[in-house]
């Protein structure tokens, strides 16, 4: 893989801004003194990780465009969320922790008397461009300026689908504090954010943000926002604690044994923030199948007992051609086969996951397709078949957006690089 090459002046001034910037300067310097970083790139713990689709493109093409397939990826009316988020979220927790998914792997965690946004994406298209890319299949629960103050920020890594310019640019006007992966400061400060509000952060780096300690952990994925993805910024899971409870969130990650590192040296959880959407045999590496996610999520806790597992990554865009529900039922049926708690609430339905109980049902059944096969019932195992697709997350996001722009700007697909969206 091609190591970091910096974008001449005049490429800066043409690229959108939603590309971000490159890191320079002593932001570089820290980059190249990372221990995980080597041979111009930043490594994946486990060895190397497939970040492009294997197989031809032929072979891609095929399943991407199947006509009989494709309508399943995307629900068949609206997608229910929550009606009372705010006037929830406006009374403190019970029990000192309160979780809301707002969708996808964005999520408000209210911890110890302090609140924490987790990859807030806010934007309509987790796509550069306004008009084309993957859109929102649901809407958000509620404003990002009704959700009120938040004490830190924290993102994953840059893909689009994690790291979404307009919010960012709508938080850079609070004094809310960002924490992100090494080098992922570089897009922040292009984008508003004063750097004396960046806490940006190696692997096994931590940092104090109002009483709760943040750390960031491995994972196994890959970056890039621009021309070219060369891993220059890093990706990260994260560990939140406070004084009275802590919280993992994988951000996008495919299973490695790091899981059982993190679970012994910073578990067990009150509740996991786990990836199990946008799999698939074409990109293995970096994203979880529900089995796998169920699997880190063991990992994580020391067994089935502890806090329970909540997914994310999934219902909110169109990122695979697995079918839209296929990561709900698959999480649903893993937790029952091996006995473990997982929460499933509708988008905007906030939870206490230290509480008797959580959200449980299946909320989704109501607008999914029915698969092939028949709804997967709570207990039954679950088969390959049945939780592997035959695409990723960013190669779909990339094809989705090329048709649309070759259909609405009758462009080329000399740009594809730059639209990674998992």
């Amino acid at each position: 893989m091609a190591g970091f090459r910096p974008l001449s002046s005049g490429l800066r001034t043409l690229r959108p801004e939603a590309f971000g910037a490159d890191p320079r300067g002593e932001r570089m310097a820290r980059i190249r003194r990372s221990p995980h970083f080597k041979d111009g790139v930043f490594q994946n713990p486990g060895g190397p990780a497939r970040t492009r689709p294997s197989g031809s493109t032929l072979d891609f093409a095929k399943v991407f465009f199947d006509k009989d397939t494709r309508p399943r990826r995307a629900p068949r009316g609206p997608v229910p969320v929550h009606s009372t988020t705010l006037a929830d979220i406006s009374r403190p927790p019970a029990t000192g922790l309160r979780l809301t998914w707002m969708g996808h792997s964005s999520v408000l965690a209210e911890i110890d008397g302090r609140r924490v946004l987790f990859d807030p994406v806010w934007g309509e298209r987790c796509s550069p461009f306004p008009f084309a890319g993957p859109k929102r299949l649901h809407p958000v629960p509620l404003p990002l300026a009704a959700l009120g103050p938040v004490d830190v920020v924290v993102i994953s890594h840059d893909h689009y689908d994690h790291l979404d310019m307009p919010s960012i640019k709508a938080l850079a006007g609070t004094d809310t504090l960002f924490a992100v992966p090494l080098g992922v400061g570089a897009h922040l400060e292009r984008w508003g954010v004063p750097a004396d509000r960046l806490r940006e952060l190696d692997w096994h780096e931590s940092t104090e943000v109002a009483g709760l300690t943040l750390t960031a952990t491995p994972a196994r994925h890959f970056c890039g926002r621009g021309l070219r993805n060369t891993q220059h910024t890093l990706w990260a899971s994260w560990v939140v604690a406070g004084g009275g409870h802590r919280v993992y969130h994988s951000g996008d990650t495919g299973y490695f044994e790091g899981f059982k590192e993190i679970g012994a040296e910073h578990g067990p959880f009150d509740a996991t923030m786990i990836q199990i959407g946008a799999y698939s045999d074409f990109w293995p590496d970096i994203h979880m199948t529900p089995e796998e996610g169920m699997r880190a999520h063991l990992d994580l806790q020391g067994g089935p007992e502890g806090g329970p597992m909540l997914p994310i990554h999934w219902a909110t865009f169109n990122l695979a051609t697995h079918p839209w529900a296929e990561p709900g039922e698959g999480t649903r049926s893993a937790a029952a086969a091996v006995g473990a708690r997982i929460a499933l609430p509708r988008p905007g339905e906030p939870f206490e996951p230290t509480a008797g109980t959580v959200p449980s049902e299946p909320w989704w059944r109501g607008v999914a397709r029915a698969p092939a096969g028949g709804t997967v019932a709570a207990g039954q195992a679950v088969t390959d078949a049945a939780i592997r697709s035959a695409s990723d997350a960013a190669a779909v996001a990339q094809a989705d957006t090329l048709s649309d722009v070759r259909r609405d700007a009758a462009k080329g697909a000399e740009g594809s690089e730059a639209l990674p969206a998992g």
